[in-house]
């Protein structure tokens, strides 16, 4: 994959980058895994905004993605590598030699016409699924489980690759993208290989439209609005937060470098060393 860079022609499109989309087989996607997806805004069940900065956007349908990989012992093929627009890695659609199709995320390696398999039967080669206990140590994965059986929760943005470190009893230690090494249970599944689409993280966006293609509305900072909608706002003329205690949210709770993690998390005793700061 590149990026396609463009001509100056504007302050918009000086810079702008876009991918070349030159992995991709198929632009028509398989009808039967395709779901209509409403644009909801970021509104829950009773019409109140609870993610702000959401709507509007291009007209999509949501691909069904088989994240379990829980069908053993069929031989598939991939037909087609695919766009998606509702995540950031491409797709891959498989033919079963039972006439199943299904959707997974497509690794870097993954090719046209290439077998692929589920199990621990399963070759180790980019794309095949197995448990943690199946894989040898060292290698590169994604789209893995936190819970066997939950389909997979971890690594399945673009270029993702999750580093399998060790394997001690029941437990697998893995360091993620982000830094972070945690202990998953070796009965979980994940798939081998690194997840397409690398340069993905590198695409410059350019102006302000193609943000509200992908759905995404303007941001107003805290200090531009009246103090009565944000804790920041008020004064006359640019000043600063002029908060004791930091900056705020918008509901007057503390934000920027302050820690989300609750303290009871249950989840704490799986993380050995936290991610990067």
């Amino acid at each position: 994959m590149a990026l396609q860079h463009y001509k100056p022609t504007s302050d918009g499109r000086r810079g702008m980058t876009s991918q070349d989309f030159a992995m991709v087989t198929e632009s028509k996607p398989e009808k039967s895994l395709l779901r209509p997806l409403k644009n909801k805004a970021g509104r829950n069940s009773g019409g109140r905004i609870t993610v702000r900065h959401q709507g509007g956007g291009a007209a999509r349908s949501y691909r069904l993605i088989d994240f379990k990989r829980e069908k053993e012992g069929v031989l598939a093929t991939v037909t087609s590598i695919q766009y998606d627009p509702n995540r950031s890695s491409r797709i891959a659609l498989l033919t079963y030699a039972d006439g199943e199709k299904r959707y997974i995320l497509s690794p870097l390696e993954l090719k046209v016409g290439d077998t692929i398999q589920n199990g621990s039967d399963a070759p180790i080669r980019p794309g095949n699924s197995l448990k943690l206990a199946d894989i040898p140590l060292g290698l590169t994965i994604h789209n893995i489980e936190l819970t066997p059986g939950r389909g997979g929760q971890l690594g399945r943005s673009a270029g993702i690759a999750v580093t399998l470190l060790a394997k001690e009893g029941k437990y697998a230690t893995l360091k993620l993208a982000s830094g972070e090494t945690r202990k998953v249970l070796v009965e979980c599944r994940a798939t081998v290989g690194q997840l397409g689409n690398v340069l993905h993280s590198t695409v410059v966006i350019g102006k302000a439209g193609r943000q509200r293609h992908l759905g995404i509305r303007p941001t107003v900072r805290g200090k531009a609005m009246n103090p009565n909608a944000h804790p920041h706002g008020g004064g006359e003329g640019n000043n600063s937060i002029g908060l004791k205690k930091g900056p705020k949210t918008q509901w007057g709770a503390a934000a920027l470098g302050v820690k989300t993690r609750r303290k009871k998390n249950p989840t704490k005793v799986f993380i050995v060393s936290k991610r990067k700061k």
